[in-house]
């Protein structure tokens, strides 16, 4: 047998018994699947080879073994170019490449397909080391994991299969194996999209489930979002608060993410009132790993770039330190409006940080570096010349410089009350009229009014009351008239 012959019946073709083709004179086909060459299995697939206008024939052949399947074709089809799969197998999985004959003459080989069918094991874990969120030019590390001990991993990214990474397991230990990938540079104006999956190297072809799909955060440069919490972004173990991300830029969606967090929420955008667009993420019952550093992106639907970040809002985790602190104000809670108070916050812990906040304050907590006075810490907060604004409930808390976002259990409630807002005057509106003994104020056309209303409402009552006296006089004083 011939060494020609030999390799045609490997390739799993066939030659007449008087056929003579000169081979390799025409150009060669493309070879694609359809819809694509990474099937899960029991899916539908075609192989489709397209050579020039006065085909023949064609074949399809698989690398190193023979595909038996390709004989069960209908005939008609592989006249055409086409070889479907109606429930893909491990039976179909490898490396195809097809060629075609015009009279007498064949095709060079095509490029290869490798066509894999996934679903042979349990699905890997596909994370962003050390966040997910990556500046626009940067770079990041995937990380593939699985509890089966593959010695081999692939990464792909969302629609783009044709050129998948490979990398042999970097490391592998207790029936654990993982690899890790470099992706970048990235840039904010397409889709960072990927899936990972595990394999033997001794079947390259049959891949494991894919993993979740991991999705890059890459924010642009439009217009930054708004990021508010209720009721407060200081929340006790076992509450709930909502973040709220808005614009005016009309997004359709938003993204909320945590600054070192693996993980990033998404929720379409809804629209209030007309101009605004927001999304609500609810965060609840919180705990200890809930406190950090948050922001929100916002993006339109036609478009996958993401806006640039909001500004960042701390969220922060009370009572996981059992320290006493304590919240005294001087000259003391009732002061005049203009005045200067200090708030001082005070504990015996070795505390690097209070913090000082307003119950249904919009503005984040005050933070002050606490120093070491009278064997205690303590942390002095200013606050004047005070107005009706300053009036308001006060709590202060301590925290560590090694996670600031977690803090001690709250002082008791301080009371701050700000008398005489409600009729504030001037130095120049208290002095009365050196002839008259009357404010200048009272001169006013409303104070006039005032005055015209009260002296009617007199008149009335006088009349009101000289009339029921005259109904109440005896029968004998009306006879004696």
């Amino acid at each position: 047998m011939t060494p020609i012959l030999t390799v045609l019946i490997c390739l799993g073709l066939s030659l007449g018994p008087r056929t003579h083709v000169q081979a390799g004179t025409l150009p060669k086909p493309t070879l694609r699947a359809e819809p694509g060459s990474v099937i899960t299995q029991g899916s539908p697939v075609t192989l489709r080879c397209q050579g020039s206008l006065q085909v023949q024939e064609y074949h399809l052949y698989r690398e190193k073994n023979p595909a038996s399947w390709v004989r069960r074709i209908q005939r008609e089809l592989v006249k055409k170019g086409y070889f479907p799969i109606a429930s893909i197998t491990w039976e179909h999985a490898g490396r195809y490449r097809c060629q075609y004959y015009s009279r007498n003459h064949s095709s060079e080989l095509s490029e290869p397909l490798e066509l894999v069918v996934t679903g042979a094991y349990s699905k890997p874990t596909l994370s962003a080391l050390p966040s997910p969120v990556v500046a626009s030019g940067g770079s990041v590390t995937l990380q593939c994991d699985s509890q089966v001990a593959f010695d081999s991993f692939t990464l792909c990214k969302e629609g783009e299969d044709e050129h998948p990474q490979r990398l042999n397991c970097q490391s592998h230990a207790r029936g654990w194996s993982w690899a890790v990938f470099s992706v970048g540079p990235v840039s904010p104006s397409r889709r960072w999209s990927y899936r990972c999956y595990g394999y033997d190297s001794r079947s390259p072809y049959v891949w494991s489930l894919p993993s979740d799909l991991l999705e890059l955060l890459v924010p642009g440069v439009s217009k930054k979002p708004s990021l508010s919490v209720q009721p407060g972004p200081v929340v006790a173990p076992g509450e709930s608060l909502t973040l709220q991300c808005g614009s005016d830029a009309g997004y359709d969606r938003f993204v909320l993410y945590k600054e070192g967090e693996r993980e990033f929420l998404q929720r379409p955008g809804r629209q209030p009132q007309a101009g605004l667009s927001q999304a609500n993420f609810t965060l609840g019952p919180v705990s200890r790993s809930h406190g950090g550093q948050y922001r929100c992106c916002g993006a339109h639907n036609l478009s996958s770039e993401w806006s640039a970040p909001s500004d960042p809002l701390d969220i922060l985790i009370s009572g996981q330190f059992y320290d006493t602190v304590s919240l005294s104000v001087q000259p003391g809670p009732t002061v005049a409006s203009g005045e200067n108070v200090t708030l001082l916050c005070q504990s015996r812990g070795q505390f690097h940080t209070f913090l000082l906040t307003k119950e249904g304050a919009a503005h984040p907590p005050l933070r002050l570096r606490s120093e070491h006075q009278a064997q205690q810490y303590q942390a002095e907060f200013p606050m004047g010349p005070v107005t009706s604004a300053h009036a308001g409930t006060y709590r202060c808390y301590s925290s560590l410089s090694s996670n600031p976002y977690l803090l001690s259990h709250p002082s008791d409630p301080l009371e701050l009350v700000v008398s005489g807002e409600a009729e504030t005057l001037s130095p120049s509106q208290n002095q009365t009229d050196s002839k008259t003994g009357q404010h200048p104020q009272d001169y006013t056309v409303e104070n006039l009014i005032r005055m015209g209303v009260a002296g009617l409402v007199l008149v009335v009552l006088g009349i009101l009351l000289f009339e029921a006296q005259h109904s109440q006089r005896s029968p004998q004083d009306a006879a004696g008239r």
